[in-house]
């Protein structure tokens, strides 16, 4: 008789489990389902760089480590061992940009010269006019809204991140440009999130306006899209591996009311 039973036992086995799998099934029908009604685009098909750090494929780059024959002023910048090092005046890209992503790599001196504000000091400059500090702010006290990863007179970072100077510092950028109503009042103002060398150092910060030293910062009408603009502050800061990504917002169509899904019963939410 023993022979018998893990036979007999596996047969129930069976049977129990096409049972569960039946439940289940039925289960899965009747489950209610919870529909908003939007009609979502496509998200577009971006093909990533081989690292984090490589420009994707919807990216425009402004400088590879070859020349600055996307730079206004190029010519008075040079390129040494790949990368870009400040020259006389500010360089800016021939290429305007709205809300979009950002990524550099800058290196403050190997040679540490200067204190405070007059040490490793430059600027990205998005649209042209609003200012995230570039500085040597290893060991390098100066006012906090002047650092490195600050916006200039405005707020700054929440972390300071900075490695030894010479070492290469990345800055991973996320701008939504300001909007401005047809008179020019400001409909909309500037947002960044900042994070620099993997570390986040600004949230989705309300910007004030531009970003000038010697006035409190104002919003003026401008166009849609500006440049990017690098500063020239006189000290040897150099550049490498700086691209740029227009980001548009998700398309959604509101084709009906949100419901619920049960089986073939809808059941609309608004009662």
């Amino acid at each position: 008789m023993s022979s018998f039973r893990p036979a007999i036992f596996s047969g129930r086995c069976v049977a129990l489990s096409m049972a569960l799998a039946s439940c289940l099934g039925t289960t899965s029908i009747k489950a209610q389902e919870y529909l908003n009604g939007i009609e979502w685009k496509e998200p577009a098909i971006v093909t990533p760089g081989v690292t984090n750090d490589a420009p994707p494929s919807d990216a425009v780059v402004l400088f590879d480590g070859k020349d600055l024959s996307r730079w206004k002023n190029g010519d008075k910048w040079s390129v040494v061992d790949g990368a870009m090092v400040s020259g006389k005046g500010m360089v800016t890209s021939l290429d305007t940009f709205g809300d979009c992503q950002v990524h550099l790599e800058w290196s403050a001196p190997t040679v540490v010269k200067g204190d405070g504000q007059g040490r490793g000091n430059s600027g990205v400059f998005l649209m042209g006019m609003y200012e995230l500090q570039v500085l040597d702010s290893y060991q390098n006290k100066t006012y906090f809204d002047g650092q490195a990863g600050a916006i200039y007179k405005q707020t700054p970072p929440m972390a300071n991140v900075m490695r030894k100077p010479g070492e290469w510092n990345t800055y991973d950028i996320f701008w939504t440009a300001p909007r401005f109503n047809e008179d020019g009042t400001l409909k909309s103002p500037a947002y960044i999130t900042a994070v620099h060398n993997g570390v986040l150092i600004l949230n989705h910060f309300e910007l004030k306006g531009d970003t000038p030293f010697n006035r409190p910062p104002q919003y003026k009408k401008h166009s849609e899209k500006g440049p990017i603009s690098l500063q020239d502050h006189g000290n040897p800061v150099r550049f490498k591996n700086i691209w740029v990504r227009e980001w548009q917002p998700v398309v959604g169509t509101q084709v009906r009311k949100p419901f619920l899904r049960k089986g073939n019963e809808e059941i609309p939410l608004d009662k």
